[in-house]
């Protein structure tokens, strides 16, 4: 495959990589990045490609794939990949509120960290990124069934473990 080729079958998918790549990492640069690095990433596989069905499809899942090594970079950097400075908080309640909501958001980040990697992803990609569940389901080739199945189980493990730390702190 030459250039002309390749930019033709895949440079339209661009716009859309953009866009998903931007609510998964939800900034501009990391969203850069991560799109230039899944054109690179295909362009040095280029002539194992073959003849692809769905482009778009194929980008998706390498932006995908490409996502969770960078989400496990950051989190080998000891980042979370959610800053607790950038959680909105009301400013007519008093600063013992603030610390409580604070902590908590602290206390389900470490949560969601320990959840295992697909039950992570989707509910970072449908509850932080706020991804539809279209995108989430061409991100992760997940059957929309699998989708809303991995985030109920999620969901109900992190109040578990968020209630049962809150009862242990009462104790």
């Amino acid at each position: 495959m030459n250039a002309d080729e390749f930019k033709t079958i895949f440079l339209p998918c661009h716009q859309q990589l953009y866009r998903v790549a931007f609510r998964l990492t939800g900034n501009r640069e990391d969203a850069e990045d991560v799109v230039q690095e899944t054109y690179l990433k295909i362009w040095n596989s280029r002539d194992r490609l073959g003849q692809l069905d769905n482009p778009a499809a194929f980008c998706m899942t390498t932006l995908k794939n490409l996502f969770v090594d960078f989400l496990r970079r950051k989190r080998s950097d000891g980042s979370s990949g959610v800053n607790v400075e950038d959680v909105a908080i009301t400013s007519d309640t008093d600063i013992g509120k603030q610390i409580e909501q604070r902590d908590s958001v602290n206390i389900v980040t470490q949560l969601i960290e320990q959840l295992p990697d697909n039950q992570r992803d989707v509910i970072r990609m449908r509850d932080i990124a706020d991804l539809p569940f279209e995108e989430i389901e061409a991100a992760t080739g997940l059957s929309p069934g699998n989708i809303r199945t991995l985030l109920s189980r999620a969901r109900k493990k992190i109040k578990e473990q968020y209630i049962a730390l809150l009862k242990y702190e009462r104790k």
